[in-house]
């Protein structure tokens, strides 16, 4: 396959691309939790340990601008906004849940106790 650009970053391959949009430490643990419901920030905060405010606000909206996520702002006060995974972002739940069985495979083997 050859090279190609996409946002002003070459990609070597598909895989890359693709790991580029959804991969990372955060991204999938994001579209995981909002596979089964919709989250306030705060919320998604409190249910990802370790994470920073700063983090998620990137993650977030990096997940949205490349369609994986939904952000809708209510005009309340004070502000009220919640996140929801969109069609695309349903396409890569099955991938995630692949990576995560793998993971734990791995992780077995090793004989890592969790």
């Amino acid at each position: 396959m050859p090279d190609f650009k996409y946002n002003g970053k070459i990609y070597y391959n598909p895989v890359e691309f693709a790991m580029d949009q959804i991969g990372g430490t955060w991204k999938m643990p994001i579209l995981w939790r909002l596979q089964k419901r919709i989250f306030r920030f705060s919320e998604l905060r409190k249910d990802i340990p370790h994470i920073s405010d700063k983090m998620l606000t990137t993650q977030l909206r990096e997940l949205e601008a490349d369609g994986f996520i939904h952000r809708k702002v209510y005009a309340v006060v004070p502000p009220k906004v919640e996140y929801s995974i969109t069609e695309k972002g349903k396409r890569a739940v099955p991938i995630i849940e692949t990576i995560r069985q793998y993971g734990l495979d791995l992780i077995a083997e090793a004989g890592i106790a969790l």
